[in-house]
C-alpha cells in the first residue's frame, strides 16, 4: 500500500484495517506535500475491497497535527486562497464520504489539524491532547470545513465559543463537549482505535457502509425523509450473501465470515 514517493505519509495494512500515519515531525504540519500524499492514501484504502475501516494516527509526542502551513498565508490572494481551501475541503470530503475512519488523537490538534479530526467518523482523544481552532487570531476562519463540521458535532453555541475565541480544549473537555467519542489515558489512543477498528471490520461490510450512509445523509434530511432513506438502505441488504451468513452464523453460534457480497 505504501508508495515509494510518499515522504510524510505512511500507509500500512493490519488485517482488514488500513493504518494511515502522519509523519511530518515535530508538529505534523499539514503542508501541501502532506495533503497531496494524504489524498492518495485515502483513495488507495477506499479502493481496496478487503480494507473495511481505516485508522489515522501521527508520529511524535508533541502533536497529532498542529495546523496548516501558515508560511504560505502572506502570499495568498483571494483567488489562491479560495483554491487552497477548496483543495483541503475536497480531500476532507473524500475522507468523510469513504470507508469508516477512526482518528487517534494525541498532543496538539489545532486549526487544519482539528479539521482533519472532524472529518473522521469517530474520534478517540488522549487526556493530555489539546484541540482548537485558533484561526481568528490569525485574521481568518477555519476554511477546511471546520465551521460546518464542528457546529454539526457540538452545536452552534459551543462552536461559536471555540471558533470566535480561538480557545483550545483539553482532551477531557473535548470529550465532555462531545467533540470526541472516547477519552483515553496518554499513549493509548492508537491501541483503543485499533480495538474499535477490528470490531467494525468484523461486521458485514455492506451493512456497515449502509449504516454509515444512513446516519451521515440522514442528518441533512427531515426525520421522515431520513427514515425513508433508512428503509431503502435496509432493503438493499435483504437477501445479500452477508445477511444469509450473519443469520446462519447466529443460529449456529459461530463467528460469521462476511465477504461483502
Amino acid at each position: 500500500m505504501q508508495k515509494e514517493n510518499w515522504t510524510v505519509i505512511e500507509l500500512e495494512r493490519q488485517g482488514n484495517v488500513a493504518v494511515v500515519t502522519l509523519n511530518n515531525p515535530p508538529l505534523n504540519v499539514l503542508t501541501d506535500e502532506l495533503l497531496n500524499q494524504l489524498a492518495e492514501a485515502i483513495s488507495d484504502f477506499n479502493q481496496q475491497p478487503d480494507i473495511r475501516v481505516a485508522v489515522i494516527r501521527a508520529v511524535g509526542e508533541k502533536a497529532f497535527a498542529a495546523g496548516a502551513d501558515i508560511r504560505q498565508f502572506p502570499k495568498l490572494t483571494q483567488e489562491s486562497g479560495i483554491a487552497l481551501v477548496e483543495k483541503g475541503k475536497k480531500i476532507f470530503d473524500k475522507l468523510e464520504n469513504g470507508k469508516p475512519v477512526i482518528c487517534a488523537v494525541h498532543g496538539l490538534a489545532l486549526g487544519a489539524g482539528l479539521e482533519l479530526v472532524l472529518a473522521c467518523d469517530i474520534r478517540i482523544v488522549e487526556e493530555t491532547a489539546k484541540l482548537g481552532l485558533p484561526e481568528t487570531g490569525l485574521g481568518i476562519l477555519p476554511g477546511y470545513g471546520g465551521t460546518q463540521r464542528l457546529a454539526r458535532l457540538v452545536g452552534p453555541g459551543k462552536s461559536k465559543e471555540l471558533i470566535l475565541s480561538g480557545e483550545s480544549l483539553s482532551g477531557k473537555q473535548a470529550y465532555e463537549a462531545r467533540l470526541a467519542e472516547k477519552l483515553v489515558p496518554t499513549g493509548q489512543a492508537f491501541d483503543s482505535a485499533m480495538k474499535l477498528a477490528r470490531s467494525i471490520a468484523s461486521k458485514a461490510p455492506l451493512a456497515v457502509a449502509n449504516a454509515k450512509r444512513a446516519i451521515d445523509e440522514g442528518l441533512e434530511l427531515s426525520l421522515v425523509a431520513g427514515q425513508e432513506l433508512e428503509t431503502q438502505l435496509f432493503s438493499e441488504l435483504i437477501r445479500t450473501q452477508d445477511m444469509q451468513e450473519g443469520v446462519k452464523a447466529f443460529t449456529e453460534k459461530r463467528t460469521a465470515d462476511f465477504q461483502g457480497k
